[in-house]
């Protein structure tokens, strides 16, 4: 009794703050507004007691491992959840071991190769797992993630016969895309067997054997040269004390004159915005997951070499792609539950929400950074201005200006 007693006063200091009800193992309520919009039922007492000292990190293990029920519609969970965050502080998204080639294998096998078919619930057609692209913002997540695949394509100025490279490649969604749409000779690579074994029949679906492969391997064992480079949601997997190796080897693998682009989650250089859910993340998400500061991804490219041409902030684009994420997967909820069990639906649920609200208040940020390989003096083998990225066709390159001495590509039409 006293503990609910405690409850009650505390709910009455912060009357009228929160739109919320809390419900009691004794069936008992305590509305904290005259209309509650979200609901905490806490079946123990031991469950209720997290609420003396509020934690967001806590609660949202306690909803993980079914300690707490939370019910009402994500954007209030989601703005209750705000005034349980707590002092704001950066959110590093990692937990500290050694990036050894078999813990980093270990961390991608628990987040990737959880099923299949799971995946397949809430992705878009292509299982694209990362930020889509919007031009109008009412798409929906597969014609966005088309968009995205042909943006990074038209940033690479692919063209047929290029021998291009994705490190990270996924399910295969941009190889895949790639050799079909531009003609390129398209590598890819993933830690993950189910990423693997999916990619591999996507080529052969397609008829692209000739022109595209998949390999299960490690970045760091990565040889030959390629024209073009992407890696796409990878490098928040390296580790911040391997990207000048990270970077190294992308450039090792580049051609002189060559593109890359990557495409990653970055932390902001300040603290104080969004969700810190780094903790959680760590531990029941993306283990060994770090994110660097945009700045620290440019100051490791150019030390390989890499000269940063255009960089593109999507933030907007990723808080929208995990909304229609979390919607997908919440409309599949009794499926999800079946495939991978009532936990892993509740991470997944709190992990993709909590992110979109961090995307959208700049709690974290992806870019696209686009950059040559310039190890020696010249002009960097891009046209004056961006209009390849949005003519009407595919591969405008014929109308392209460009600098003295530099021929661009002649993409397929």
């Amino acid at each position: 009794m006293r503990l609910e007693a405690s409850l009650r006063r505390l709910a009455e200091r912060h009357a009228g703050e929160l739109p919320l009800r809390i419900r009691l193992w004794n069936g008992s309520q305590i509305d904290l507004d005259p209309a509650p919009r979200v609901t905490l039922a806490f079946p123990t007492p031991q469950a209720a007691s997290l609420l003396l000292r509020p934690d967001l990190e806590t609660l949202a293990a306690a909803y993980v491992e079914g300690r707490v029920e939370v019910e009402g519609s994500l954007p209030d969970i989601l703005q209750v959840a705000q005034v349980f965050n707590g002092a704001a502080r950066p959110a590093p998204w990692f937990r500290w071991r050694r990036h050894t080639k078999r813990a980093d294998a270990e961390a991608i096998r628990y987040h990737y190769d959880v099923s299949n078919d799971f995946y397949r619930l809430w992705l878009d057609r292509r299982m694209v797992y990362s930020c889509a692209y919007f031009t109008r913002g009412d798409e929906d997540i597969h014609q966005a993630q088309e968009q995205k695949l042909d943006h990074l394509c038209r940033k690479l100025m692919l063209s047929p016969g290029e021998r291009f490279l994705d490190i990270g490649c996924g399910w295969g969604g941009l190889i895949v895309w790639a050799a079909k749409h531009y003609g390129v000779s398209a590598t890819g690579i993933t830690l993950s067997r189910n990423q693997f074994e999916v990619a591999q029949e996507r080529i052969r679906q397609e008829g692209l054997e000739g022109r595209c492969q998949v390999q299960l391997m490690d970045y760091r064992d990565l040889t030959g040269e390629y024209d073009k480079i992407a890696s796409v949601g990878m490098f928040e997997h390296v580790g911040i004390a391997n990207l000048p190796r990270y970077f190294a080897t992308a450039s090792r693998l580049l051609r002189e004159g060559g593109l890359m682009l990557n495409h990653g989650i970055t932390q902001p250089e300040s603290a104080g915005k969004g969700l810190d859910a780094g903790d959680f993340i760590g531990r029941y998400v993306f283990p060994m997951g770090e994110l660097p500061e945009l700045s620290r991804v440019i100051r490791d490219m150019a030390r390989q070499d890499l000269e940063v041409a255009d960089v593109e902030c999507l933030r907007p684009h990723y808080a929208q792609t995990l909304m229609h994420w979390v919607d997908r997967l919440e409309s599949s909820r009794e499926a999800a539950e079946a495939l991978v069990g009532a936990q892993r639906y509740r991470i997944w649920r709190i992990y993709m929400a909590g992110c979109a609200q961090s995307f959208e208040q700049g709690g974290v940020s992806i870019y696209q950074v686009l950059a040559s390989k310039q190890g020696r003096s010249g002009l960097s083998p891009l046209p004056w201005t961006r209009e390849h990225l949005y003519g009407s066709s595919r591969a405008p390159a014929a109308e392209l200006r460009w600098p003295p001495g530099i021929s661009g590509p002649r993409p397929m039409v």
